[in-house]
């Protein structure tokens, strides 16, 4: 296991510099207003916090920190009508000692609500993974139950992290309203106004040390103030950040494609604390972490694996995909800054003293070893499968989001054939020669081209004209959208397009999806197929991706009915729009359309895609932060809607999400031809 503690330093000049500007980081502090939640985010040196008030039916009150992936929260009892909630004074960083004089951090902050009525039924705090799970599921572990103390107005909860370490706190003052009598809390308004309270959140696990904007970004970064103040709350020095509230910790899919989309704005200090907190959290395999379980989180896990009260992290290698991003992504980093960098990088040392060259060799032999097989005899059945027993294996990581399919084909379409092409050409400019051993590398151009030529026609679909209509017609119908445009759109001898994924047998599940936006940001398609890609994705939605707020990332349409039904808009990865895929998209665009030996006509096809897209971000405003979105449909319009706003939604969405960000490394209408005249 590698170390737990991850440092990432190339040299002592770049601690220094790293440590400078964590050291002159701004405080942040800004609101975000989107669907049922209200979220103040707050960092303040040693403090970060995320507090969240849901309005509606099921009022909620929760803080998440980046410190352990810890959190608070407070839930009350279903109102008889919506209610909503404001800040109605100060927000401040607090520090408090605990009863054995430990410091523990957070905010405190005034709040009001406009319900006649607030009764609390349930206080969680310790792990956000335990906030998940109560919102979830509404239950948590008895022995994180947290004694209440009352002093005149103000009820607290507090208790030490069960491994005796400091914990957490809740306080509620009440400001304005009766408490009426009885065992539990319930406050009720007087005279007709809003009931007002003071709120006290904290956690007594050890902060993070934030980057700070200026020390991630660099002077031609986007404006997007919403998406610059999240980037800086999610970025430390430590290791960047999925999401808040729901991911307040490491994911290193997101983190590596969050640095590859960032790298036109984003400064070396900055990727490379990203970049070596998946090198500090690889298997002894070479697997790339896709979460890691911290703080009380993991004393619970290694209770439960017998291994008593200790908090030594526990990392999640059930993914796939990650394991075929890294070199890619690194590639693209020498690309941005330099083999001379990449060198003196490789060189620095994790926490327990291993190279960071000699931890990316374990990844890069994974690459090789895992690609042989299909390379020897290229086969369906020889492709990259999900690992046994797991449903899930990329970033479409819910239950249903393969449509239960175990080949997928990002992973063996894209990411495979990129990964060896990476291989071959780090290999090349010598960096990696410290660390390789022998002509072990030497193979990955050979097995890139095998793979590029043999692994995606076997994720190929073709639906002819007739049923395409009939489908599109259908799934129209189903979803509630005027099929007019999508039909208009077909061509007459059918569709050809990429399978989301393969079932056990080898058949592709046609589901049509935004996955081949790796495929323009990291492969080289001929003419024919560029624009046969992009095609798919630009036909009105259902017919294609695209809708008037987005391009969704899953279309069902030709599908059986019961994959259709697990593709709605209510669905997590279903018929919803994710900021990041856009991103995707659009950056991709930009890779093909700097090409030099595309036709005048495709050029322009590439060139209208991008900016029908950017249109489509543009509509839908600073909601292009969150983590994805869902929609309405009236009138011929598409109209934005929160995700996790109604009741059938599947979650809820994070109001700061990393990958979510990545807008500020592209320009607004701009192609890349017009990107290369400006520099």
């Amino acid at each position: 296991m590698v170390s737990t503690l991850p440092v990432h330093i190339l040299c002592c000049c770049t601690a220094m510099l790293v440590g400078a500007a964590s050291a002159s980081a701004q405080p942040l502090n800004f609101h975000v207003h989107e669907g049922r939640n209200l979220n103040l985010f707050r960092q303040d040196g040693a403090v970060a916090a995320h507090l969240v008030l849901r309005d509606g039916l099921d009022p909620r009150l929760l803080a998440a920190f980046p410190a352990g992936d810890s959190g608070v929260g407070a839930w009350f009892a279903r109102t008889d009508r919506p209610m909503h909630w404001r800040i109605a004074g100060p927000e401040r960083p607090e520090t408090r000692h605990d009863a054995h004089g430990r410091l523990l951090r957070g905010i405190s902050v005034e709040v009001e609500t406009d319900g006649p009525k607030l009764q609390l039924t349930r206080v969680v705090m310790g792990s956000v993974r335990t906030l998940r799970d109560y919102e979830s599921l509404h239950t948590a572990p008895a022995e994180l139950d947290a004694p209440l103390s009352r002093q005149d107005q103000t009820f607290t909860w507090a208790r030490d992290r069960i491994d005796g370490a400091p914990g957490y706190l809740l306080s509620v003052a009440v400001l304005d309203g009766v408490l009426e009598p009885g065992p539990g809390v319930a406050v009720r308004a007087v005279a007709g106004r809003p009931i007002r309270l003071r709120v006290l959140c904290l956690t007594g696990e050890a902060p993070l040390t934030p980057l700070g904007e200026d020390a991630i970004l660099t002077p031609t970064a986007g404006a997007d103030l919403r998406a610059r103040h999240s980037l800086a709350f999610l970025s430390y020095r430590e290791k960047l950040l999925a999401g808040s509230w729901r991911f307040d910790t490491y994911f290193g899919r997101d983190t590596l494609m969050s640095v590859r989309l960032l790298l036109p704005v984003i400064r070396p200090e900055a990727a490379e604390a990203g970049l070596g907190a998946v090198l500090e959290r690889l298997s002894p395999l070479g697997e790339v972490a896709h979460e890691e379980d911290i703080g009380e989180f993991a004393v619970l896990d290694n209770l439960k694996a017998g291994r008593g009260r200790v908090a030594t992290p526990v990392y999640d290698y059930k993914m796939i995909d990650a394991d075929y991003m890294l070199a890619p992504v690194l590639s693209a980093y020498v690309e941005a800054f330099g083999e001379a960098r990449l060198e003196a990088f490789l060189a620095g040392r994790s926490a327990d003293g291993a190279r960071y060259g000699d931890l990316l060799i374990r990844n890069l032999r994974h690459v090789l070893e895992t690609t042989r097989s299909f390379a020897a005899a290229p086969s369906a059945g020889r492709l990259l499968h999900l690992k046994p027993n797991v449903p899930v294996g990329q970033w479409r990581d819910s239950e249903s989001g393969l449509a239960g399919g175990r080949i997928p084909y990002d992973v063996n379409a894209v990411f495979a054939p990129a990964a060896l092409s990476a291989i071959a050409g780090l290999e090349h400019g010598g960096a990696l020669r410290p660390y390789a051993q022998g002509a072990e590398l030497q193979d990955a151009g050979r097995l890139a081209e095998l793979w590029r030529i043999k692994a995606p026609p076997l994720f190929r679909t073709h639906i002819s004209g007739e049923a395409a209509r009939a489908a599109v017609r259908r799934f129209a119908a189903e979803s509630g959208v005027d099929p007019a445009l999508a039909l208009a759109s077909l061509p007459a001898d059918g569709l050809s397009f990429e399978a989301l994924s393969l079932d056990a047998e080898g058949q592709p599940i046609p589901v049509l999806n935004s996955d081949v936006g790796f495929e323009l940001l990291f492969g080289q398609p001929n003419a024919n197929e560029l624009s046969r890609l992009v095609a798919n994705v630009m036909r009105p939605f259902p017919a294609g991706l695209m809708t008037g707020v987005g391009a969704v990332v899953a279309d069902a349409a030709f599908a059986g009915e019961p994959v259709r039904r697990q593709f709605s808009k209510a669905a997590y990865h279903g018929a919803v729009v994710w900021a990041w895929q856009e991103a995707v998209l659009i950056a991709g665009l930009d890779r093909q359309l700097a090409r030099a030996d595309l036709s005048a006509p495709l050029h322009e096809q590439l060139s209208q895609a991008r900016e029908q897209i950017w249109s489509a971000v543009d509509a839908v405003g600073e909601t292009r932060t969150s983590e994805l979105w869902s929609w309405t449909y009236g009138s011929g319009r598409y109209q934005v809607q929160a995700f996790g706003a109604e009741a059938a939604d599947a979650d809820e969405s994070n109001a700061a999400q990393l990958w979510s960000t990545v807008f500020l490394a592209l320009k607004p209408g701009a192609t890349a031809d017009a990107r290369q005249a400006e520099q």
